[in-house]
């Protein structure tokens, strides 16, 4: 979907040019009916398998970060996956964070990898796909017209000698939790004859004048917060010494704002622009492309950071390359 499709479909009121300098949104991948949630985190689960040359036997547990919108309401996706994986000697839980869930999910596999002996090998997956419930024609939505569509997987590996996690921290602030969420289909509102069609595209903030005013309070300090605290859980360290920065999809003037106020370039970091909003597997994507495009070498301190609806700010640091 192009920003020029993206115009079409507020039907003028954002003009193309305007999605792509304001909203920074050039193409985004949106899914076809069978690029469900689990099966996309299927595909993604045997991808990360093959580049880490590792048996699907050797997982211990699957932390599924994957949507609640998927192919069947109240199916454990975790276990989907791990039955089409064969990752047999595994069980399974699916977590869910919004798009904070990648970064909380790594803290949660590091604390039961060093907690637990008998586990050592742990798979987070997911897919993702909630740009099917927006509604261009909703201006309150224009901050996430950039939902997109893909998958992601990690596979994090105790006493492995390489690309080592090491602190995170998280803050959540409960006052916006109905703040934004589909609005149609739950217990209080439930799917009737006459709203069907309104909503599978009732993804709304459903109190806009108190979660817009409380973020522009609280969100920028919280972040900066995360992201203070995750670099002195990784030893003392500070803001000189974050060498990439793997932050989720937003408008380009936050997303330039970020790299100022933390001293980074442009080249230390990949705006999404081609790719819009995976929800939580934006963090995964940015590592992939941030390796691929050689920003992210062997010493290169890797700053993760996410915010999720509820409302949930996170960061995270991993240590690539060699221990």
């Amino acid at each position: 979907m192009t920003a020029k499709d993206i115009s079409a479909a507020t039907r003028g009121v954002w003009a193309e040019e305007a999605v792509r300098a304001k909203l920074g949104i050039n193409k985004k991948p949106i899914p076809s009916p069978s690029d469900g949630t689990q099966e996309m985190g299927v595909r993604a689960a045997f991808d990360a398998l093959k580049r880490g040359n590792v048996d699907p036997k050797e997982i211990d547990v699957i932390l599924c970060t994957g949507e609640e919108w998927k192919e069947y309401s109240l199916t454990t996706s975790a276990m989907y996956i791990q039955g089409e994986i064969g990752a047999t000697n595994a069980w399974g839980i699916d977590v869910q964070n919004r798009c904070c869930t990648t970064i909380a999910a790594i803290k949660m596999a590091k604390d039961m990898l060093l907690s637990d002996e008998e586990i050592s090998t742990i798979m987070i997956v997911g897919g993702y796909r909630n740009g099917d419930f927006v509604d261009y024609t909703d201006k309150d939505m224009s901050m996430m017209y950039n939902l997109s569509a893909g998958a992601g997987a990690l596979i994090l590996r105790k006493e492995h000698n390489e690309n080592i996690v090491l602190g995170s921290h998280l803050i959540g602030d409960g006052s916006m939790a109905r703040d934004a969420g589909v609005e149609i289909g739950g217990i209080y509102q439930p799917f009737s004859c006459d709203n069907v069609a309104e909503g599978y595209k009732s993804l709304r903030l459903m109190n806009a004048e108190n979660m817009k005013n409380r973020l522009n309070a609280v969100s920028m300090p919280n972040w900066f917060k995360c992201i203070d605290e995750a670099l002195r859980k990784s030893g003392n360290l500070s803001r000189a010494d974050i060498g990439y920065l793997g932050v989720l999809h937003f408008k380009k003037s936050m997303h330039d704002f970020m790299l100022s106020e933390l001293g980074l370039s442009p080249e230390q970091s990949i705006y999404l622009s081609d790719y819009g909003h995976m929800g939580q597997i934006d963090q995964i994507l940015s590592l992939k492309l941030g390796v691929e495009q050689g920003r992210i070498k062997d010493g290169t301190n890797v700053m993760l950071m996410a915010a999720g609806i509820g409302y949930v700010w996170s960061a995270g640091v991993i240590a690539w390359g060699k221990a």
